[in-house]
Protein backbone atom coordinates (compact mmCIF):
# COMPACT_ATOMS: atom_id res chain seq x y z
CA UNK A 1 0.00 0.00 0.00
CA UNK A 2 2.51 2.13 0.51
CA UNK A 3 4.30 1.66 -2.15
CA UNK A 4 1.68 2.74 -4.18
CA UNK A 5 1.18 6.30 -2.79
CA UNK A 6 4.99 6.53 -3.64
CA UNK A 7 3.67 5.81 -7.46
CA UNK A 8 0.54 8.26 -6.72
CA UNK A 9 3.28 10.94 -5.48
CA UNK A 10 5.64 10.28 -8.60
CA UNK A 11 3.09 10.27 -10.92
CA UNK A 12 1.60 13.62 -9.79
CA UNK A 13 4.74 15.41 -9.87
CA UNK A 14 6.34 14.27 -13.28
CA UNK A 15 2.73 14.85 -14.91
CA UNK A 16 2.01 18.53 -13.38
CA UNK A 17 5.19 19.44 -13.73
CA UNK A 18 6.06 18.30 -17.09
CA UNK A 19 2.67 19.30 -18.33
CA UNK A 20 3.41 23.20 -19.29
CA UNK A 21 6.92 22.01 -21.27
CA UNK A 22 4.60 20.27 -23.66
CA UNK A 23 2.20 23.61 -23.61
CA UNK A 24 5.00 25.70 -24.10
CA UNK A 25 6.36 24.17 -26.78
CA UNK A 26 2.53 24.13 -29.02
CA UNK A 27 2.40 28.07 -28.17
CA UNK A 28 5.58 28.21 -30.43
CA UNK A 29 6.47 25.09 -32.31
CA UNK A 30 8.72 26.78 -35.17
CA UNK A 31 11.18 28.23 -32.19
CA UNK A 32 11.06 25.46 -30.31
CA UNK A 33 12.19 23.07 -33.99
CA UNK A 34 14.80 25.83 -34.48
CA UNK A 35 16.08 25.71 -30.91
CA UNK A 36 15.93 22.05 -30.47
CA UNK A 37 15.23 19.60 -33.93
CA UNK A 38 16.92 21.37 -36.17
CA UNK A 39 20.07 21.19 -34.70
CA UNK A 40 20.05 17.65 -34.15
CA UNK A 41 19.89 17.69 -38.16
CA UNK A 42 16.66 15.30 -37.87
CA UNK A 43 14.20 15.44 -40.48
CA UNK A 44 11.11 16.71 -40.34
CA UNK A 45 11.60 19.07 -37.58
CA UNK A 46 8.16 20.86 -36.90
CA UNK A 47 6.60 17.24 -37.19
CA UNK A 48 8.74 15.64 -34.25
CA UNK A 49 8.33 19.66 -32.90
CA UNK A 50 4.51 18.60 -32.44
CA UNK A 51 5.68 14.66 -31.39
CA UNK A 52 7.33 15.55 -28.29
CA UNK A 53 5.00 18.69 -27.29
CA UNK A 54 1.76 15.60 -27.44
CA UNK A 55 4.03 12.75 -25.77
CA UNK A 56 4.48 15.81 -23.32
CA UNK A 57 0.95 17.30 -23.15
CA UNK A 58 -0.82 13.12 -23.52
CA UNK A 59 1.75 11.33 -21.21
CA UNK A 60 1.56 13.64 -18.44
CA UNK A 61 -2.05 13.92 -18.45
CA UNK A 62 -2.13 9.96 -18.51
CA UNK A 63 0.39 10.10 -15.50
CA UNK A 64 -2.42 12.23 -13.78
CA UNK A 65 -5.47 10.31 -13.93
CA UNK A 66 -4.00 7.14 -13.82
CA UNK A 67 -5.14 6.02 -16.88
CA UNK A 68 -2.82 4.24 -19.22
CA UNK A 69 0.48 5.45 -17.19
CA UNK A 70 2.68 2.75 -19.02
CA UNK A 71 1.83 4.14 -22.46
CA UNK A 72 2.57 7.87 -21.19
CA UNK A 73 5.55 7.20 -19.37
CA UNK A 74 6.93 5.48 -22.19
CA UNK A 75 6.11 8.57 -24.31
CA UNK A 76 7.75 10.57 -21.80
CA UNK A 77 10.75 8.67 -21.52
CA UNK A 78 11.39 8.88 -25.26
CA UNK A 79 11.04 12.62 -25.28
CA UNK A 80 13.39 12.79 -22.56
CA UNK A 81 16.05 10.67 -24.13
CA UNK A 82 16.26 13.04 -27.38
CA UNK A 83 16.53 15.80 -24.65
CA UNK A 84 19.01 14.50 -23.08
CA UNK A 85 20.67 13.63 -25.77
CA UNK A 86 20.54 17.17 -27.38
CA UNK A 87 21.48 18.44 -24.20
CA UNK A 88 24.71 16.54 -23.99
CA UNK A 89 25.52 16.77 -27.99
CA UNK A 90 25.11 20.46 -27.55
CA UNK A 91 26.13 21.36 -24.49
CA UNK A 92 28.32 18.85 -23.04
CA UNK A 93 28.13 17.32 -19.90
CA UNK A 94 26.26 20.03 -17.81
CA UNK A 95 24.97 18.95 -14.45
CA UNK A 96 22.78 22.35 -14.55
CA UNK A 97 21.27 21.45 -17.73
CA UNK A 98 20.81 17.20 -17.32
CA UNK A 99 19.38 17.30 -13.61
CA UNK A 100 15.74 18.39 -14.46
CA UNK A 101 15.64 15.84 -17.70
CA UNK A 102 17.21 13.40 -15.24
CA UNK A 103 14.59 13.58 -13.24
CA UNK A 104 11.93 13.48 -15.32
CA UNK A 105 13.51 10.33 -17.16
CA UNK A 106 14.14 8.59 -14.14
CA UNK A 107 10.65 9.24 -12.81
CA UNK A 108 9.27 8.11 -16.02
CA UNK A 109 11.36 4.79 -16.10
CA UNK A 110 9.95 3.76 -12.76
CA UNK A 111 6.63 4.81 -13.97
CA UNK A 112 7.50 2.33 -16.99
CA UNK A 113 8.39 -0.30 -14.74
CA UNK A 114 5.76 -0.73 -12.41
CA UNK A 115 2.74 0.69 -13.54
CA UNK A 116 0.74 3.46 -11.75
CA UNK A 117 -0.14 1.64 -8.48
CA UNK A 118 -3.56 0.59 -6.50
CA UNK A 119 -4.36 4.29 -6.83
CA UNK A 120 -4.74 4.35 -10.54
CA UNK A 121 -7.30 3.67 -12.60
CA UNK A 122 -5.32 1.37 -14.58
CA UNK A 123 -5.60 -0.83 -11.21
CA UNK A 124 -9.16 -0.83 -11.13
CA UNK A 125 -9.60 -1.68 -14.71
CA UNK A 126 -7.03 -4.59 -14.18
CA UNK A 127 -9.04 -5.21 -10.89
CA UNK A 128 -12.33 -5.70 -12.71
CA UNK A 129 -11.29 -7.58 -15.69
CA UNK A 130 -9.50 -10.18 -12.65
CA UNK A 131 -12.65 -10.76 -10.97
CA UNK A 132 -14.86 -11.01 -14.70
CA UNK A 133 -12.57 -13.33 -14.86
CA UNK A 134 -12.03 -15.44 -11.61
CA UNK A 135 -16.63 -15.28 -12.28
CA UNK A 136 -16.15 -16.52 -15.31
CA UNK A 137 -13.86 -19.66 -14.32
CA UNK A 138 -15.24 -20.79 -11.22
CA UNK A 139 -19.10 -20.93 -13.07
CA UNK A 140 -17.51 -23.25 -15.74
CA UNK A 141 -15.86 -25.24 -13.00
CA UNK A 142 -16.96 -28.54 -13.11
CA UNK A 143 -19.84 -28.72 -15.68
CA UNK A 144 -20.14 -31.26 -18.06
CA UNK A 145 -19.87 -29.58 -21.43
CA UNK A 146 -16.82 -29.65 -23.39
CA UNK A 147 -16.05 -26.46 -25.40
CA UNK A 148 -16.62 -27.05 -29.04
CA UNK A 149 -13.80 -27.75 -31.10
CA UNK A 150 -13.19 -25.38 -34.51
CA UNK A 151 -14.46 -26.59 -37.34
CA UNK A 152 -11.63 -27.92 -39.67
CA UNK A 153 -12.54 -27.50 -43.54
Amino acid sequence: MINSFGLLALRLCVGVLLIHHGYEKLADIDNFADAFVRPLHLPFPITLSYTAAFSEILGSWCLITGVGVRSGALAILGTMTVAVYHAISINGFNIYLLELLGLYWGGAFCLLTNGGGKFSIDYLIIQYYESVTNANRSSTKGSDVLPASPRVG
